[in-house]
């Protein structure tokens, strides 16, 4: 739509060309990750996703699971409870980083600690977040591998035994980090649906393409990592300014040289916001972290690309997804104020040709994005989510729309992080106790 009205006016060539090249990115986007997840299910090698076996006890490397909990008391209780009785793993402990809890979360974890001795607790008088929690707590587990598990998650009993099998290889020893696959718990509210299909299916493709292309990733999932322990040493810990820490460590492990990979397969479960300001406040602060990222490599990319070649990838698309946020919001608001104009005037010849030509590149969108969806869901637990596909439209309706925006209205905090002035403390939504998965 917007490229119709530049051809209307006299622009300079290089300008249309650019505007064209934004105008179509989210359907060349679609088609990229479309072929990079086709890519990582018939071409990579090295993926391991199912060639993964039970390590005897007496071999099994020692972990510490860490919670960090930020007034929990709704969550805690069952998810320490489903760790220590449904994990088939032997050698672990869980960790829970109390951190600044104003409810019945430190009176919770007294009670279990009587029932679990592996059960250990800090103490943390003061709430700075979960990158601040997660470095006083790497001093003290006692595990050479740290599984990063948030209060409300709760894994597959196999995902240790699973994680485990990608670190204790000969190939493995540069692997930084292991990252699993979400599976929303949720799913009573149409909101929580749609995420399903985002989270479930979305993520996971573009998470393959990533690790098809040259094992980069732009994020971890925050909820369910495993890390080894030196790894995150070597970088000194999570930065703690930062709004997304998987973001960020992500970034900073990969720039130090590391490997990620992706498991697909090993699932872990997780509550999803139920209401549009909830949800609006979480892809708030993803958006800001993401920006924080992209600013923060902008000049070590720019003054040594050679040095970060098999990361470019990761910040061209960071590069170009910025960019097009804030051409979509400003283009769209331009679209409605041109086509308000034309109203007015009692011009709807060109009303008309630009709603055609809007809908035009809308349809294209939703094919690509269809085409990418699709295909998602059906690499995804060998297609069990396809019935999410019912969905879709409330994704694109809604998905599409709160991202771009959010990353425009979290620009300039991003830049007061960046100065000197950001902080890593977030709030969690409202809680809601799940079941433990069958």
């Amino acid at each position: 739509m917007t490229h119709f009205f530049i051809t209307q006016v006299n622009l300079p060539n290089w300008l249309q060309v650019i505007i064209l090249i934004l105008s179509l990115y989210p359907i060349l986007g679609a088609f990229f990750w479309f072929w990079g997840a086709l890519s990582y299910r018939f071409i990579k090698t090295n993926k391991r996703d199912d060639d993964w076996q039970q390590i005897p006890t007496s071999r099994q490397p020692f972990v510490t699971i860490m919670i960090p909990a930020h007034d929990e008391e709704l969550m805690i209780k069952k998810t320490v409870t489903y760790l220590f009785d449904y994990l088939n793993y032997d050698q672990y402990e869980i960790l829970v980083l109390n951190d600044g809890s104003t409810d019945r979360t430190g009176a919770i974890l007294a009670e279990l600690q009587k029932k679990y001795e592996r059960l250990r607790t800090i103490d943390i008088l003061e709430n700075k977040g979960k990158a601040h929690a997660f470095n006083i707590g790497m001093f003290f587990a006692k595990g050479e591998y740290i599984l990063s598990n948030d209060a409300d998650t709760i894994p597959e009993p196999d995902a240790i035994m699973k994680y485990m099998n990608f670190f204790i290889h000969d190939q493995d020893l540069n692997t930084a980090a292991v990252t699993a696959n979400m599976d929303v718990q949720n799913r009573t509210k149409l909101i929580a649906k749609s995420q399903t299909v985002e989270f479930s299916s979305i993520v996971g493709v573009i998470k393959r393409s990533q690790s098809a292309l040259n094992d980069s990733m732009y994020a971890y999932s925050g909820a369910n990592t495993m890390y080894r322990k030196s790894a995150l040493l070597e970088v000194n810990g999570f930065r703690q300014d930062r709004a997304t820490e998987d973001i960020s460590i992500a970034w900073d492990q990969q720039a130090s040289g590391s490997v990620p990979r992706f498991a697909p397969d090993i699932i872990f479960h997780m509550n999803v916001p139920e209401t549009i300001p909830d949800l609006f406040h979480q892809r708030k602060r993803w958006a800001k972290g993401g920006t924080e990222v992209w600013l923060t490599n902008l000049k070590p990319f720019l003054g040594h690309p050679l040095k970060h070649i098999f990361q470019l990838t990761m910040f061209i698309d960071s590069t170009l997804s910025i960019i097009w946020s804030f051409f979509f919001v400003f283009s769209t608001l331009l679209f409605l104020a041109l086509m308000a104009g034309f109203l007015l005037h009692g011009n709807t010849q060109l009303f008309w040709q630009m709603l055609l030509m809007s809908c035009i590149i809308i349809s294209f969108e939703i094919l690509a994005g269809l085409l990418q969806l699709v295909t998602a869901l059906l690499l995804d637990n060998a297609g069990a989510k396809l019935k999410y596909l019912l969905f879709a439209p409330l994704y694109f309706l809604l998905f599409w729309v709160v991202n771009p925006l959010t990353i425009v209205i979290t620009t300039m905090p991003a830049l007061k992080t960046i100065m000197g002035h950001g902080s890593g403390t977030w709030v969690s939504p409202k809680r809601q106790q799940f079941k433990e998965p069958q």
